[in-house]
């Protein structure tokens, strides 16, 4: 049913349940999954504030989703971590359409009514975009 499954990750707690709900619908489905990390212009500039070279950016990111990776490893998930750039919903949009997903897991940040207007929220923007079916774990 989920061969591929793409499931938004950055780090957050939010994130890591939807990592969670991700491994154990790939440990039904026997799906592939794929972890995927968005670099907007925010975190660059935050990175590069932080940490001053580019390995080290690069291994802060990673670091960030190692316990997604134990997590895979542990119940024997094949998968594979994606760096992209961009616009955080379009791209997740962008690289699922790409992957051939069959499903998109993603947090909800849980932003109250008024935040959600404002601002709007990546996890409903995905919703809106996306061709496949998406799960929003709370």
């Amino acid at each position: 049913m989920f061969a591929k499954i793409v499931v938004a990750a950055d780090g957050s707690e939010q994130s890591l349940k939807a990592a969670e709900q991700t491994i154990e619908l790939a440990k039904k489905y026997k799906s592939y999954v794929f972890v995927v990390y968005v670099v907007d212009g925010t975190t660059s500039k935050s990175d590069i504030i932080s940490t001053w070279n580019v390995q080290g950016i690069m291994e802060k990111r990673m670091e960030k989703l190692k316990q997604v990776e134990k997590w895979a490893e542990a119940e024997g998930i094949q998968y594979e971590v994606k760096i992209v750039r961009g616009e955080p919903a379009a791209s997740i949009v962008k690289f699922a359409k790409e992957a051939e997903a069959d499903l998109i897991v993603i947090g909800s940040r849980g932003l109250n009514p008024l935040q959600q207007m404002v601002l709007g929220s990546v996890s409903h923007k995905v919703v809106k975009r996306a061709f496949c079916p998406v799960l929003v774990i709370k």
